[in-house]
């Protein structure tokens, strides 16, 4: 599957406190952006799990699936996640991405926004299983969101805003998950379903 661009434009590099960022706003022609949307919506098998916080267990506001090598496990907010195969359409994406970013990852997360409502609150991709430094790398399909950043520690650096758009990729790479959260906002805007995919790679016995 030969859909991406070729990358002779170097990404955007934004270079806050204690981060490093780098983004393409468009890696892959629209045409294949809602080729890939339309496919991976009717056919990824989708799941609604659940999370611990604070002792409660919730629904996670969106769905998801978590999909990688046999042996990349991974857990958070005590939910535990056994790895479905490579899906072929996903695994030539990982490829691309991989030559985009120069890494290799070795697993992804996939989550599924129905609508504005659906969302992901601050957090960190800090688990001992990513290892110290950790690159996620998040390619974007579907509706428009917006993701935002804000320091761990440093109350007055303003929280830094991306509007991820269908066939963008963001790289979060250096100490950026040490010392910075995310998040993926609500919304009361009627938006489409949006797809994302972080690509990582997960390390055994950490």
């Amino acid at each position: 599957m030969n859909t991406f661009y070729s990358i002779s434009t170097p990404p955007e590099i934004h270079n806050l406190p204690d981060a490093q960022l780098f983004f393409w706003p468009e890696i892959i022609p629209e045409a294949t952006c809602q080729q890939l949307y339309s496919e991976l919506l009717s056919t990824l098998p989708w799941q609604q799990d659940h999370i611990t916080i604070y002792g409660k267990t919730l629904p996670i506001p969106r769905l998801q699936i978590w999909m990688g090598d046999a042996d990349a496990n991974y857990q958070y907010s005590g939910l535990e996640l056994s790895p479905h195969p490579w899906n072929p359409t996903i695994q030539s994406i990982k490829q691309q991405i991989e030559y985009v970013c120069g890494r290799n990852f070795n697993s992804v997360l996939i989550n599924l926004y129905r609508n504005g409502q659906d969302s992901n609150g601050w957090h960190s991709d800090d688990e001992p299983e990513l290892g110290e430094s950790p690159v996620i790398a998040s390619f974007s399909l579907g509706a428009t969101r917006r993701f935002r950043l804000r320091h761990k520690y440093r109350k007055d650096l303003t929280p830094y805003t991306f509007d991820l758009m269908s066939g963008s990729l963001l790289v979060m790479a250096g100490s950026t998950q040490k010392y910075w959260q995310h998040c993926l906002t609500k919304t009361a805007k009627l938006v489409k379903p949006r797809i994302n995919l972080t690509f990582r790679k997960t390390f055994k016995g950490c």
